[in-house]
């Protein structure tokens, strides 16, 4: 019994002379973070930055230069002179055919008892050897112009004997029994030389003058 205790005693004596025995540590909590794996194009591309839009350069604007704006007064406009009445109608050379120009006529309208009672004829020969001119005529029916009457053409015309011809013609020059209420008046001038005979003549000039027997 005795060597009993004494086993029991030195164990005691063995614990309370052996060191404190170290508490446990806490084990520490390992976090395991997944990163997604990168492919190589993602690694070596660089990182693109867009670049910065400029705006464009505004161009300068241009002030004018200040004008010195200077008004003038005229004292007196220039005024186109009017044309007179009675003023010669011109006759297209066209017409003249080559043998005469400057044809003009004072009236388009011709009368026997009212107004106006004349026309004045007057043209300029083309050809050098037409010394005289002849006027002929001829009455239309107007408005229809269906009957033409014939050619009257024994009218001589006065001559300046430089080429220049004219003639005044009257409402009781056309033939009597030629004469309607209202009518066409057709005219022709004819080149003579100086032995009378006809060189060349304008083309028939139609429908430019009307003659009334009364006032139209």
């Amino acid at each position: 019994m005795k060597k009993i205790l004494l086993i029991l005693l030195a164990f005691v004596l063995a614990a309370c002379g052996a060191s404190p025995t170290q508490q446990a540590q806490p084990t520490p909590i390992i976090m395991t973070v997944i990163v997604p794996a990168t492919s190589e194009a993602e690694v070596a591309a660089p990182t693109v930055v867009p670049p910065t839009e400029v705006p464009p350069t505004l161009a300068p604007t241009l002030v004018p230069p200040t004008a010195e704006v200077i008004v003038v007064t005229a004292t007196s406009a220039p005024v186109s002179a009017p044309v007179a009445s009675g003023a010669p109608i011109q006759i297209d050379n066209i017409l003249g055919k080559g043998v005469f120009t400057n044809m003009t006529m004072s009236e388009d309208t011709l009368t026997l008892r009212c107004t106006p009672r004349e026309i004045t004829f007057n043209i300029t020969a083309s050809l050098p050897e037409i010394t005289d001119a002849l006027l002929a005529y001829r009455v239309v029916d107007n408005p229809a112009g269906l009957y033409p009457s014939e050619w009257q053409s024994n009218i001589k015309m006065q001559s300046d004997k430089n080429g220049n011809f004219s003639i005044v013609f009257g409402g009781d020059d056309v033939n009597e029994d030629l004469r309607l209420d209202k009518a066409w008046l057709d005219i022709q001038f004819i080149g003579l030389n100086k032995g009378g005979a006809p060189v060349d003549r304008t083309q028939k000039i139609e429908r430019l003058i009307t003659y009334y027997k009364d006032c139209p």
